[in-house]
Formats: structure tokens, C-alpha cells, sequence
């Protein structure tokens, strides 16, 4: 069974941002010979994470006021206290994010059949931004026949 291997980079923008990878998934699929299978999609970072949801305008601002009140940037972290860890010089305050992260995937499957990704009229391949800006990289693997 062959096992495909591509990255996705995205400059992603301050705070919490989320991208629809939907798009560049089905694009990577294409330029495979794989029918059935499944494609897993992973992020790389302790800040960031995958999930699969409706892509709607609304729905992501929804999400974010949500996260932001699930663990709020301004709530007292101990992983905050960066005096009292070996970090380097840019280290950032965002403990929140390692939570939320946590809180969320760091990887779906999505099935293929028949070349397509099998997923729901209105789902998409969701990857989150928590602590931005940053450089990310984002593995899709492809695995089938």
C-alpha cells in the first residue's frame, strides 16, 4: 500500500486564525493514484490543531469568542511564568494556547473513496492558528491503493 507524504505551509496571522485546508488536500489527492485509502492531516505545533467542521464565516467567529472563553490569554498560567524556565529571548505568554491546542485534535483521517474525500456536504478540513503570527507546517499523508 503506497504512503504519500506532502507538507502544507501557511503564514498564518496574529491570534487565533483558522484555515480551510480543504481545498489543498483534495488538490494534494489529485496529484496521487490513490482510489481508497485515507488521508491523515497533522499539525507539526504545540499551538495549532486540526479539526473537521463547517467552514462558514459566522461559525469561525463563533469559534473563536469560544475558545477565547475557554481558556481567555489573560487568565493567570504557570507556564506563563517565564522567569522561572530556561527560555529563549522570544519566548511568548501562551500557555492559553498549549491548552486549547490540547483541547482540540493535532490530526484528523479523513477517508478517500474512489479518489474522493469522503467527508459531509458541509464539512471541511479545519486547521487552527492559536498563537499566531507564526510559520507552520502541516503534514498530509496519504495512504491507500
Amino acid at each position: 500500500m503506497p504512503i504519500i507524504n506532502e507538507y502544507i505551509e501557511l503564514e498564518t496571522q496574529p491570534e487565533i486564525n483558522i484555515h480551510n485546508l480543504t481545498p489543498i488536500v483534495k488538490k494534494i489527492l489529485a496529484n496521487t493514484s490513490i482510489k481508497n485509502g485515507y488521508v491523515i492531516v497533522c499539525c507539526h505545533h504545540t499551538t495549532t490543531a486540526i479539526a473537521v467542521n463547517e467552514y462558514e464565516e459566522r461559525l469561525l467567529e463563533d469559534l473563536k469568542v469560544y475558545l477565547n472563553k475557554l481558556a481567555p490569554a489573560t487568565d493567570r498560567y504557570l507556564h506563563n511564568d517565564l522567569h522561572l524556565r530556561d527560555v529563549p529571548p522570544d519566548e511568548p505568554i501562551n500557555a492559553h494556547s498549549h491548552l486549547l491546542a490540547m483541547t482540540l485534535n493535532n490530526s484528523e483521517i479523513i477517508p478517500v473513496i474512489d479518489s474522493n474525500l469522503a467527508l459531509g456536504t458541509w464539512q471541511s478540513i479545519l486547521f487552527f492558528e492559536l498563537d499566531g503570527p507564526r510559520r507552520r507546517k502541516i503534514l498530509v499523508q496519504i495512504n491507500g491503493e
